[in-house]
């Protein structure tokens, strides 16, 4: 296979990124308060002579020679940030360059993927003969699970095979991730002054009836994401010493693995538990793509590994066959003082160049129908 030659060096391309992501370190952009974000984005592509399309405040693009008869690749990850938490030392908005790091809110997740994917996209751009189509989606509202990014953007995209979604994996391959359910719960009891017997409280009910699910072990274990896992996050109950409350509430955070549905896993947990379960959403489920697959194959062909993320991310929403994928590491995500390796951004862009070369040109993998 003859490796795809670019107008770009791999100095340009490193640049290009760099100064990108500095850019979106200065801007806040918090979820649904992207648009600052979305039109610096533009403003690169329009540098690049790219023509873009927008909806709300996601940004995408198709390759110069998009084929309508052929399905395409997307590239995707998001723009939005959480907000800085208070342990921060340096300002979260300014973008410092120091010892091989580049410090700012969003430079890890998922400023990283971003500006590596974006390198890459330019890439391919006018490259002919791809025996797929590539798309650069880059959107909105992914920290806080948002109906107006992905989800609202995916129906308008072409035929998309397979999703790459950039996310801080060390740029080994997430192949499965747990789907998260979050479920809001309320015991009643019986209200009365504390100083009286009562054989129905509900704080009491409530304990029992949580250590039931805490202890509770479903019987399917995921091959890539291990058991799921059921956490008590929060607990609510009374008002004065001296009065035994009429309910208790809590929330339980529910990490789901490919073995089971949210609706499954739900049904499970109210089979165990007494207390009123209302679920949030049933939105955001696990999602896996099989080891034997192309794309997979390439990255462990380049000797990347596999791996099963505990962590959610936009993949929960996207209808297709998809790997989380991208530069950073995710336990720097959130954190204060936010950083990412200038390094891990060169090695970003070069990782999705190699494995893209590897599907992009190779036609023996294409299925009958056009599919990975």
């Amino acid at each position: 296979m003859q490796e795809l030659k670019s107008v770009y060096s791999k100095e340009e391309l490193l640049n290009n990124a760099v100064d990108l992501l500095k850019k979106l370190i200065e801007i806040p952009s918090f979820s649904k308060d992207e648009f600052n974000t979305s039109v610096e984005i533009e403003n690169f592509f329009k540098k690049q002579q790219i023509p873009t399309k927008r909806f709300k405040n996601n940004i995408w693009a198709v390759n110069k020679n998009f084929d309508v008869f052929k399905p395409s690749i997307l590239l995707n990850t998001h723009h939005d940030t959480v907000k800085p938490n208070k342990a921060y030392t340096l300002d979260p908005f300014l973008a410092i360059e120091e010892n091989g790091k580049l410090f700012g809110l969003g430079s890890n997740d998922a400023g990283a993927s971003l500006v590596s994917m974006a390198q890459v996209f330019l890439h391919f751009y006018d490259k002919e003969d791809l025996k797929y189509n590539l798309v650069i989606a880059l959107t909105a509202e992914e920290e806080i699970s948002g109906f107006d990014g992905i989800e609202a953007l995916f129906p308008q995209l072409p035929n998309i095979a397979l999703a790459i979604v950039g996310e801080p994996t060390q740029m080994n391959l997430a192949i499965a991730e747990k789907g998260l359910l979050v479920i809001d719960g309320e015991m009643k009891g019986t209200p009365s002054h504390a100083a009286h017997p009562n054989d129905d409280n509900s704080i009491v009910k409530c304990m029992e009836d949580l250590q039931q699910i805490l202890s509770f072990k479903f019987p399917k274990v995921s091959d890539y994401l291990g058991e799921v896992k059921v956490t008590l996050s929060g607990i609510h109950a009374g008002v004065q010493h001296n009065v035994v409350p009429e309910s208790c509430t809590f929330t339980l955070d529910v990490r789901v693995t490919d073995e089971y549905s949210n609706e499954e896993a739900f049904e499970i947990i109210q089979s165990q538990m007494k207390s009123r379960l209302t679920a949030r959403s049933f939105r955001l489920n696990s999602s896996k793509i099989e080891m034997d697959h192309p794309f997979v194959q390439a990255g462990l062909e380049i000797g990347r590994t596999t791996y099963g993320s505990p962590t959610s991310s936009d993949q929960a929403i996207i209808p297709c066959t998809s790997v989380k994928l991208g530069p950073g590491d995710s336990t720097r995500s959130h954190t204060a003082d936010e950083f990412i390796f200038i390094e891990e951004i060169a090695e970003g862009i070069e990782i999705y160049i190699k494995i893209l070369e590897k599907v992009l040109l190779a036609g023996s993998w294409m299925a009958d129908d056009g599919s990975l």
